[in-house]
């Protein structure tokens, strides 16, 4: 846990009790920008984004942060970064002893990585390493199964020369890093990530995308312990798997996806919707991809 200017900082929970997050509004990313809206095809968006409606689900998703107990910290607009900045998730790892800044395998999210350091330096939060090309990382990929373990999904976003200066990086602080294979799936334009396929819901609990982990990766996860809640196939494409977990059982999630989120509540966990059509299903980011948790209690 570092303390910072403006309060303690931490990474290495998935699902410990949220307490300050790190977004990006769409405003902030250029979603309001008829230029940058014009590029959107080509950054993977199903059609042109309309900032007013993901502006609006982005600030219900906020709502909820906040209702929830967590501090929001709002990203400033930067010129050189692209729509894709919304996705505050991948561009940086927090970590208990700093911050490390991603170095994206889609190209046009590097300056993320640099425009979200100097904002946690701003809060006291110390660099603590770098990844460097042609090493290629996105935290997306990054899932802590325990305060001394993560793991790592190796795909198109994040390469093995990338794992190997995260493990670089950690190893002199104890953390063991562990190595996911991911599927082709839909090729390297799509926005695939290990956690596509898996988000933990509390100590012992994974929503996954069973159908598409490797068997090592569930054999992995078992052996570690893990029950598995599995989603439902048809919202796949929904981004079903892709659900932020605000510790005590507390989960937010996409309301389009309602078999799923169906299935999370029969488990007996309490589940917090908000509109994902546009701010989440357009551009291939759930909640937890819109979200850079800074610290967990």
């Amino acid at each position: 846990m570092i303390r910072g200017q403006n309060g303690y900082y931490n990474g290495h929970s998935m699902v410990g009790t949220l307490r300050t997050v790190m977004v990006c509004s769409p405003r902030a990313a250029g979603w309001d920008d008829p230029k940058s809206v014009a590029e959107s095809g080509k950054l993977g968006f199903a059609h042109p984004p309309n900032c007013s409606r993901a502006q609006e689900q982005h600030e219900t998703l906020c709502g909820i942060l906040e209702r929830a107990g967590a501090e929001v910290l709002y990203l400033a607009t930067a010129p050189e970064v692209t729509l894709d900045a919304v996705y505050t998730h991948d561009a940086s790892l927090p970590t208990d002893f700093g911050l490390i800044p991603m170095n994206p395998g889609k190209l046009n999210r590097i300056p993320e990585a640099r425009h979200q350091l100097e904002f946690c330096r701003a809060l006291g939060i110390p660099l603590a390493g770098e990844v460097k090309a042609p090493a290629s990382t996105e935290a997306g990929d990054m899932v802590w199964l325990d305060g001394q373990t993560l793991l790592i999904g190796h795909g198109y976003r994040t390469n093995a020369l990338g794992i190997a200066q995260m493990r670089e990086l950690l190893s002199p602080h104890g953390v063991e890093v562990l190595v996911a294979p991911l599927p082709h799936g839909s090729g390297p334009s799509a926005c695939l990530h290990l956690m596509s396929l898996i988000s933990l819901l509390d100590d012992k609990t994974a929503l996954v995308d069973l159908a598409w982990l490797a068997v090592e990766t569930v054999e992995l996860l078992k052996a570690r312990g893990y029950k598995f809640i599995e989603i439902e196939g048809a919202e796949r494409e929904t981004l079903a798997c892709n659900v932020l977990s605000l510790g005590e059982r507390r989960l937010v999630a996409i309301e389009e996806n309602r078999k799923t989120n169906r299935r999370l509540r029969d488990a007996g966990f309490d589940v917090h919707t908000f509109p994902g059509s546009e701010i989440c299903i357009n551009g291939s980011g759930g909640p937890t991809c819109l979200t850079r948790p800074l610290l967990r209690g």
